[in-house]
């Protein structure tokens, strides 16, 4: 029997706060992907599930704690820290006493991104939140993980990308919204419709009951109140049922035409406020004043992600050689040319295709080692054709 949930449920106690928090991990076959970015962002996805086709799957990628607000990648990992001695040992405990004292102060980056973390009405923009927070946790310690703030902004670049396509931000939450409310109405309908299918049938019974029975002449008159009142009762139930029925279909529509005056436009041109903030952009330009490493724009986070993927692959500590590094290679690449940086793209384009290369040479008798690498290595060929066209009209 198929679930009727995309989710595994998975409890795991908070390090900093120990507060046992409940988060939802994504099955597998929750969604489908009808293929990749050249950046590797997943396109056109569908859910199996159509009330979750509003949120990106990022959205389940970080896990925040509902009370302190400490944010992590969602890994088995995190669900077995304390067997982790070397997290325990070396991480935690600096961690812990930096992330407490944010919690402790008002207007912290911590409690100001924390607090406006609110899936069920803002999905993917509670992504972009908690992949930042996730940044800022890793930042508290004192060897981060250059990989991870590198893989991090990527996601946030990806998530700003849905965001900023064509219809309006919060256009397909409504239209989901409004689904399950139709479903809901539809339910409520049949629901009353049975309701008065059994009123109907008692009100007969009822009738028939006096109208047949053998009972004595003064049995019968002292029972005819009884039946006269339970019959206008019948009839003020029958009332009341169609009084409600009318009053939900009235707030059904009126939510329809509310509805429809947020997403009326399809350009884009329709601004959504974000909590008490007129935008989220908003929002996040009042954070990036006090916080430097808060992503505005795709592009923000996309050159941010560049940084950290060279800061990692430089340093060799975080990237394995391979496909791993290969992989790295080409993101920089591809980044770079999306940002517009095309001689740096052009450099680790040719890099790429060159590591990648003697990769597949040194492993051509294993087909399955060398598979992610290939795949790379023709993204790097054809990219950086694309990118040599794009850089023709600034050349000289």
């Amino acid at each position: 029997m198929a679930s009727d949930t995309p989710f595994i449920r998975v409890k795991i106690e908070c390090p900093i706060c120990k507060t046992i928090n409940e988060f939802e991990l994504l099955r597998v076959g929750a969604y489908v992907e009808e293929g990749r970015d050249t950046d590797f962002s997943p396109k056109n996805i569908k859910w199996r599930y159509p009330k979750y086709q509003a949120y990106h799957p990022l959205v389940f990628f970080v896990a925040t704690c509902a009370n302190c607000h400490y944010s992590r990648e969602l890994t088995n990992d995190y669900k077995d820290w304390r067997s982790d001695n070397k997290y325990r040992t070396f991480k935690l405990k600096a961690q812990k006493a930096k992330h407490l004292e944010e919690l402790a102060n008002a207007d912290t980056v911590v409690r100001s991104l924390g607090e406006h973390v609110d899936v069920p009405r803002y999905p993917n923009e509670s992504a972009i939140i908690k992949l930042h927070l996730a940044v800022y946790n890793e930042l508290m310690y004192e060897y981060f993980s250059q990989l991870d703030l590198g893989r991090f902004y990527l996601r946030i670049g990806w998530l700003f990308r849905e965001l900023e396509r064509g219809d309006n931000p919060n256009a397909a939450i409504l239209r989901t919204l409004l689904t399950d409310l139709s479903e809901e109405e539809s339910r409520l309908g049949e629901t009353i419709r049975q309701l008065v299918e059994r009123r109907d049938a008692f009100t007969t019974a009822l009738t028939k009951h006096f109208e047949t029975e053998p009972i004595p002449t003064d049995l019968q008159a002292q029972m005819m109140t009884g039946g006269e009142l339970l019959g206008e009762s019948s009839t003020a139930f029958a009332q009341a049922v169609d009084t409600a029925r009318s009053t939900f279909s009235d707030l059904t529509k009126q939510y329809e035409t509310y509805r429809n005056g947020l997403v009326g436009t399809t350009d884009g041109s329709l601004v959504a406020p974000f909590g008490k903030w007129s935008s989220f952009d908003q929002f996040l330009r009042h954070l990036r004043e006090r916080w430097d490493g808060i992503a505005l724009s795709e592009t923000d986070a996309l050159q941010r992600a560049i940084y950290h993927y060279k800061r990692a692959f430089e340093d060799g500590r975080d990237i394995q050689p391979g496909n791993q590094q290969i992989q790295a290679s080409y993101l920089i690449a591809e980044l770079s040319r999306r940002v517009g940086d095309y001689d740096q793209a052009k450099q680790y384009f040719t890099s790429t295709i060159k590591n990648g290369q003697e990769f597949i040479y040194r492993n051509r008798d294993d087909k399955s080692r060398t598979a992610l690498a290939r795949k790379i290595l023709e993204l790097a060929v054809e990219q950086g054709r694309t990118n040599l066209a794009a850089a023709e009209p600034t050349a000289g």
